[in-house]
Formats: C-alpha cells, sequence, structure tokens
C-alpha cells in the first residue's frame, strides 16, 4: 500500500511537470510533446516555413535544418504547391468546375445549355476519338448499345432510337457529366471542352 501511495505520487508529480514545461508564458514558448506530430517532415502544400533555423532543434537528417523548416528546395522560390498539371480536370465537393448544374435538374440542362463549338470536321473528329476510348466499350463504335459491355449489362440505348435521336445537346453533356441510371459519371475523366466534342459526335450517330 505503501508502495502505491508514493507510485501515485510521481505519477502526479511527474504530470504536473509535463504540464508546466508545455506551458506558454512571456518569453517562454512552451515545449511541444512529440513535436513530429504538429510539424510533419513531408512538404506541406498549404504551410510553408522559409526560414531555415526556424525550430527547437537542429536535425542532423535535414542538413542542419531546423525541425520546422518546410520548403521545398527543388521547386521555384522553395514552393511546395505546384501548379495543376497540364489538363487537370478541376473539380470539387459540389460538383465539377465550372459546371455548376446539379445532377438532378437535367431539365434545366436540357432547355439551357448550348454547345460552344461549332460542328466543324475537327471538331467532330476529335469527338469520335474521345468516344471511342470513354463511351464504345457501352454504347457501341456506332451508337447501336452494342459494345462489350453493353453485352453484360442491359439498358443501353441506341442513339438512334425515337427515344433518344431528338435529345438536345444539353441532355447529353449533362449525361456525360453526372451520369444517368446504370451510366457513372464522367466528369472527372474529361474537360468540359472534351465533353463538348463528345456530344458533337454523338449528334453525328443520332443521325445514323
Amino acid at each position: 500500500m505503501f508502495l502505491y501511495h508514493k507510485l501515485k505520487s510521481y505519477s502526479f508529480l511527474l504530470g504536473l511537470v509535463i504540464l508546466m514545461a508545455c506551458g506558454a508564458d512571456g518569453d517562454n514558448q512552451g515545449t511541444e510533446y512529440a513535436p513530429n506530430m504538429y510539424h510533419a517532415v513531408s512538404y506541406e502544400p498549404l504551410k510553408q516555413i522559409t526560414d531555415k533555423d526556424a525550430g527547437n532543434w537542429v536535425s542532423s537528417l535535414d542538413d542542419g535544418q531546423g525541425e520546422y523548416y518546410s520548403s521545398n528546395p527543388l521547386n521555384p522560390y522553395g514552393m511546395n504547391m505546384r501548379e495543376p498539371v497540364a489538363n487537370t480536370v478541376r473539380r470539387s465537393k459540389n460538383g465539377y468546375l465550372p459546371y455548376r448544374i446539379p445532377k438532378d435538374s437535367l431539365s434545366l440542362a436540357a432547355t439551357s445549355l448550348k454547345n460552344p463549338l461549332d460542328s466543324t470536321a475537327a471538331v467532330i473528329n476529335d469527338g469520335k476519338v474521345l468516344y471511342g476510348k470513354f463511351c464504345g466499350h457501352c454504347h457501341g463504335e456506332n451508337g447501336k448499345a452494342d459494345g462489350k459491355v453493353a453485352e453484360v449489362f442491359g439498358g443501353v440505348p441506341v442513339y438512334s432510337s425515337p427515344a433518344v435521336k431528338n435529345l438536345s445537346e444539353g441532355h447529353i453533356f449533362h449525361v456525360i457529366t453526372h451520369g444517368v441510371r446504370r451510366m457513372g459519371a464522367h466528369g472527372s475523366q474529361l474537360s468540359i471542352e472534351e465533353r463538348w466534342k463528345i456530344v458533337r459526335y454523338v449528334q453525328v450517330l443520332q443521325k445514323q
């Protein structure tokens, strides 16, 4: 029992010392417990400390730099955050920017959206190439719902059928972006310009 109380007292004193050491007051900035939990060794894109001496201690692993130093010397100006890779499709938690029409507003997209790309041979050819990569496996090479995937999963429409051949360009664009029924969304895989090119090619298939 005596040993128990003694250990309890020591534990209390140790805890008190730790709390006092971690306190900050005036010129005393306090002591961090396990500072690497707060100051990651890896480069953080939203945080950049350029002072090479910043920190309470100097790490031998960082060429004599302070523990808080976090600038990437391999990038211009020591930046941690870089510009997005060319052709990256921007997106956010609310959808694919700058397209903001919600998934459940198909009728609005169908009546309000207009294709900004002219129906030129170059645009249609680009659309055909993209269609072959992202659409043909379901809808078929000629939009006849005879792709390999359609053989397993039913419900793929034929573009020239009465129910589909008159769908507007806005409708097609919205479905490519957000998906519908069994068709998945392709807004994260295709840029807005690429989606509009596919729309132009789909309109060609609607007339076949």
